[in-house]
């Protein structure tokens, strides 16, 4: 709540002296009772000054409608109208929220990142309880990129976050005005609300990337099933299905057989390239890479609740990632490999480049095994979150013992951190 056009100067001249990561902007200017709750001499410095230092700007309808001279909203092309509007004041993205709109049976916003809308659709949880949505809303998505996670994907979190909160607050009674508070805190005690939405990304799900290789599969009489059952059984926190070498039946089949393996286990599975099968099998997410179509376009396919990786060898191709709403990002080789021909040996200097200049968490990939995998991860670099494996957990005849050991190294190189 910036009540002034002086205290948003000065917070302006604060963020250009210490710049922050991601800044996420809720203009609070109108309360969801209807109350004003800013001069409106603010309305300038919003749009002049502050908005163009945003990743995102937060408004409900009325206040979309307060920055736009108090343009009318009542339909989602209204709101998609005033998220193009008002992402010409600057910010990287704009989330309009439609939860104050009457006629709606649903809580949509609209999501727009200058070139793509996103209607986000919740249910509409029937409580007086909504004081305070907004602010939390806000301050979701600044914690869910804080934690790693794409704008979207962190939209999308932050959204879920207040349905479920809302919907465990529905009965409360507290004070006599008419709204009252939600509780922040309903997992501490209430089981999960279904919200229809896949378990949200964790960056930490990236320390031990197995990719599976239908050839060195082959080569050892495993089956794709049992090369995933003991990659997992052996300490594996996210798989990769990446067979070039099966028909598509054939592969849809062996997914869908995975993807119940995984879920048991509660790990990830993510299918290389072929968005086709994961929509099929109803994968967690897809990996691309460069010459693959965009993570935007697969992010359209899937929709927000999916992850998307995507692999990069420059700080230009991390940074188009990020902009296309990727959840992490693959650099490699690290080493020399033959897993994939033509690939280019990125060597630490490299992965340092991708790591620092990245948004987005990183795995490294490429030629790495158990004598060189702890060297990786003592690079300690920013965002790097662990290592993708291919040949030195597959190419064996036991895979779950070759994990268990990486995994041993890995977690030894994490404990002394």
């Amino acid at each position: 709540m910036l009540p002034s056009a002086g205290i948003i100067k000065i917070l302006c001249e604060s963020l250009q002296k210490f710049p922050v990561k991601a800044l996420v902007v809720d203009p609070v200017m109108v309360s969801t009772s209807g109350d004003s709750l800013s001069d409106p001499s603010t309305l300038t410095y919003y749009r002049d000054e502050l908005f163009a230092m945003a990743d995102i700007v937060t408004p409900n309808v009325k206040e979309a409608s307060k920055l736009l001279g108090g343009v009318s909203l009542h339909t989602i092309a209204d709101m998609r109208d005033a998220a193009e509007s008002i992402y010409k004041f600057g910010p990287r993205y704009v989330l309009v929220k439609g939860g104050d709109m009457p006629d709606s049976s649903e809580a949509i916003d609209v999501f727009y990142d200058g070139k793509e809308f996103v209607e986000l659709r919740g249910h509409r949880i029937k409580t007086r309880n909504t004081h305070g949505t907004g602010c939390t809303l806000a301050s979701s998505i600044a914690a869910e990129l804080a934690k790693g996670s794409s704008m979207l994907n962190a939209v999308q979190v932050a959204k879920n976050f207040v349905e479920s909160a809302l919907h465990h607050s529905k009965d409360l009674v507290i004070g006599n005005g008419p709204q009252g508070p939600f509780d922040h805190l309903f997992r501490l005690r209430c089981p999960p609300y279904n919200i229809g939405s896949q378990q949200r990304f964790n960056p930490d799900s990236l320390f031990l990337y197995a990719v599976t290789d239908s050839r060195m599969n082959k080569r050892w009489g495993h089956s794709i099933e049992d090369a995933v059952k003991a990659a997992i059984e052996g300490g594996a926190t996210i798989v990769q299905l990446r067979e070039k070498d099966i028909e598509s039946r054939a592969f849809l089949e062996a997914a869908k057989a995975c993807m119940d393996i995984c879920k048991s286990s509660g790990v990830p599975l993510l299918i290389n390239d072929r968005v086709d099968i994961a929509l099929a099998c109803n994968a967690d997410g897809v990996h691309v890479g460069q010459s693959d179509i965009s993570a935007r376009e697969v992010r359209k396919l899937l929709g927000p609740g999916k992850i998307i990786g995507v692999s990069c060898k420059t700080p230009a191709q991390a940074e188009q990632a990020w902009r296309d709403g990727a959840d992490y990002l693959g650099c490699g080789g690290v080493f020399p490999t033959t897993t994939k021909a033509n690939n280019p040996t990125l060597g630490f200097e490299g992965l340092k480049a991708v790591c620092l200049a990245s948004k987005l968490p990183v795995v490294a990939i490429g030629g790495i095994n158990a004598t060189n995998a702890g060297s990786v991860m003592e690079l300690g670099l920013p965002n790097l979150k662990g290592v993708a494996v291919v040949s030195a957990l597959f190419d064996r005849e036991c895979v779950s013992t070759e994990t268990r050991n990486l995994r041993s190294i890995l977690t030894s190189v994490r404990c002394l951190a």
